[in-house]
């Protein structure tokens, strides 16, 4: 899928793409090159889907990465999500790559979500530090309109939330 990140020292959009993992040529992320999740382990599991943000200029880096399930074969899950190391922080290359990566997952929840969960995209925040699961949950909340659920780890995305998400990061 064709879309758009936001180059920050160019200060403009560029073209960039979401594609499955299967289909990157390069390997996939690590704790090994400086990132938080496994996702080369973590793709291998059977009901994972993995995806990734490549720039249309530079195909053989990784912006973002994705891991996608259905829990129950009809849950919608993200699993993993996390931004390249080099897009985090105040000097970052590239904005928007989490947005499009959870308005992707958005998108797959009313692909593949069944009954009542077709739409709604849950998935848990996990921190060490109570502090940083706090600050992480709210900016889930702030910027994505996610929920949390009670006192828990989980978070949801709401259809109606989901399809202004993807309105905003795919559909440019």
């Amino acid at each position: 899928m064709n879309i758009k990140i936001y180059d920050q020292e160019l200060q403009e959009e560029v073209e960039a793409e979401i594609i499955s993992a299967d289909k990157f040529n390069g390997e996939l992320p690590s704790i090994h090159n400086e990132w938080r999740f496994n996702f080369k382990k973590h793709s291998k599991r059977s009901n994972a889907k993995t995806y990734v943000i490549i720039g249309k200029h530079s195909k053989d880096i990784i912006e973002g990465c994705l891991i996608f399930e259905m829990r129950e074969k009809t849950e919608p899950y993200m699993a993993y999500i996390e931004i390249a190391p080099h897009n985090k922080s105040s000097n970052k290359k590239y904005d928007y790559v989490a947005g499009c990566l959870i308005a992707y997952a958005c998108r797959l929840s009313f692909i593949h979500g069944k009954d009542d969960f077709q739409g709604w995209l849950a998935f848990d925040v996990y921190e060490e530090n109570p502090l940083n699961q706090n600050k992480l949950m709210t900016l889930y909340s702030t910027k994505y309109k996610a929920q949390r659920l009670q006192n828990t780890s989980l978070m949801y995305i709401s259809p109606e939330d989901g399809e202004k998400l993807i309105k905003q990061y795919l559909d440019k």
